[in-house]
């Protein structure tokens, strides 16, 4: 049985070479988008996507909002991170908040395909050279902060993300068109699960952890 799956990458060239890698695993049902919108309109019509490549840098996905967006509204699909970026920090900080694997595209195409393969056989893929240091690398907030943002609905999720961005409580009702009350419950609900007394530090404390840095 094949596997769809997305790749999710602004580079027509890396999104080439990537499908390359990997159709002979997954079969030729590969879907393409160049941006992180784009992505979330490819699994709004296709709900039987399994597998995300997604690119750290693509136009709309700031570090790793992208990856906690997926996790957060699409538990289920494994979601693999391609990125130029080669810092150990990043890895661990991208594996504990959700991601399956995370392959520098500086990867050679054939151990990229050994990658996916074990990645569908239920493992984690880090490059074999740093994978050590990965695993020694000390990220209790990480993964505390994960896996309190894993108790947020998709609504909650989204309120979050815009009181990161600064938005007042008026503002993000009117964006989601629902009522300021009900924005209020939601601001109510992420303070108490995210463990924090006011918007300004959850606020900051997401961009924080998130920026992919």
């Amino acid at each position: 049985m094949q596997t769809k799956a997305i790749v999710a990458d602004d580079h027509p060239l890396f999104r080439l070479a990537l499908k390359q890698a990997i159709v002979g695993i997954l079969g030729d049902n590969i879907l393409e988008s160049a941006s992180f919108e784009d992505t979330l309109a490819l699994l709004e019509t296709h709900q039987d996507v399994e597998l995300i490549f997604l690119d750290l840098k693509m136009p709309g996905n700031e570090g790793l909002t992208g990856l906690t967006t997926l996790r957060n509204k699409y538990p289920d699909i494994l979601v693999v991170i391609v990125s130029a970026e080669e810092n150990p920090a990043l890895v661990r900080k991208a594996i504990d908040f959700g991601s399956s694997g995370y392959i520098p595209k500086s990867t050679p195409l054939p151990v990229i395909g050994d990658a996916v393969r074990e990645i569908l056989d239920g493992q984690l893929w880090v490059p074999a050279d740093m994978a050590k240091q990965v695993e020694q690398l000390d990220s209790k907030a990480d993964k505390d902060f994960a896996d309190k943002l894993a108790q947020l609905t998709p609504h909650q999720f989204k309120v979050l993300q815009m009181m990161a961005d600064g938005l007042l409580n008026k503002q993000i009702a009117y964006e989601l068109d629902v009522s300021e009350s009900t924005i209020k419950q939601h601001v109510s609900a992420v303070l108490h699960k995210l463990g924090f007394n006011n918007r300004t530090q959850a606020g900051v404390m997401f961009k924080q952890l998130l920026a992919g840095e």
